[in-house]
């Protein structure tokens, strides 16, 4: 099986396209830049440049599914011009492929696209599935909405589309658990008000054994990519303290702090999306990390 990758060398990219190369598949990706362009027996790059409209038509050559991942970063200020790169470059970038398989011969027969859970409104005691019909008007849901209706467009071309709605990623090499450390190993944590709101995480093996596992099974439809206990935030970040062996004692910030520092990007850290893992469990995923204490364990030693 051959598969092109959008955003191969980011966080998820990179461990996606290791554990691809391990079970013997053959990797296309796109990048924008000329240095990062390998030309291996199984792992060749393809240059694009989404807002130009440009892209390489032979990154499609004998590919049998499309794994778009690429997308700005929402862990910086959401400026207005920083707003709509985030908005641009997922849904531009995606509308490209689908101009691209339209217009010219292929065998992709399916693409799989990253999504978040931020699809799903604010909520303490709601538990969200795939079928929960409510989506959240805040900016990030805004966002995810036009992510998975680009998505959608590729069911026009007669190719099965699947949406992966991911929770915080809990890896060692960067992303949020990186940022969380930051105060914490030096004994200065502190939770985001209260702490009480729940976090839906997933260990990033896990995440990639997922888009592996729907790839692999030719799944279509949304699925959510969270480990099937979640917690709070603070039992996350006492959960962190604990595996550093550091104090956590200080009291949760106020919301009008964080937002007078951070803007409208404060609501990533008082949201609470309790979300169920059940529909990928029910397809025969089986978690390699449903403990937050081990999956911690694993990425922080």
């Amino acid at each position: 099986m051959k598969v092109l990758i959008t955003g191969a060398t980011g966080l998820v990219g990179s461990e996606l396209v290791s554990l691809l190369l391990k079970n013997g598949l053959y990797v296309h990706y796109l990048t924008t830049s000329e240095n990062k362009i390998q030309h291996e027996t199984r792992y060749r790059g393809f240059l694009w440049h989404p807002e130009q409209g440009y892209i390489d038509v032979h990154c499609i050559d004998g590919v049998d599914a499309i794994i778009h991942l690429a997308g700005a970063t929402i862990s910086k200020r959401w400026t207005d011009p920083y707003k709509e790169e985030i908005v641009e470059s997922r849904v531009v970038s995606a509308n490209l492929l689908y101009t691209l398989l339209k217009n010219n011969p292929h065998t992709v027969k399916h693409f799989i696209s990253a999504s978040a859970i931020g699809i799903y409104p604010d909520s303490a005691e709601k538990i969200y599935s795939e079928d929960s019909p409510e989506t959240d008007s805040s900016f990030l849901g805004q966002v995810v909405t036009k992510w998975e209706q680009a998505a959608d467009h590729f069911s026009q071309l007669g190719i099965s589309v699947a949406k992966i709605r991911t929770g915080l990623v809990l890896s060692g090499k960067g992303g949020m658990l990186k940022e969380l450390m930051r105060p914490i190993k030096f004994g200065l944590g502190a939770a985001f008000g209260k702490g009480g709101q729940t976090q839906s995480w997933i260990h990033l093996r896990d995440l990639v054994g997922i888009y592996h596992f729907v790839l692999t099974h030719h799944l279509e439809g949304v699925y959510n990519a969270v480990a099937p206990y979640p917690v709070t935030q603070a039992q996350l970040l006492k959960q962190i303290a604990n595996t550093l062996h550091v104090p956590y004692f200080l009291p949760g910030i106020p919301r009008f702090v964080m937002q007078a520092v951070l803007g409208d990007m404060h609501e990533l850290l008082y949201s609470s999306q309790n979300v169920s893992a059940k529909k990928i469990i029910s397809e025969g995923y089986q978690f390699r990390y449903l403990s937050l204490e081990k999956a911690l364990r694993q990425e922080l030693h």
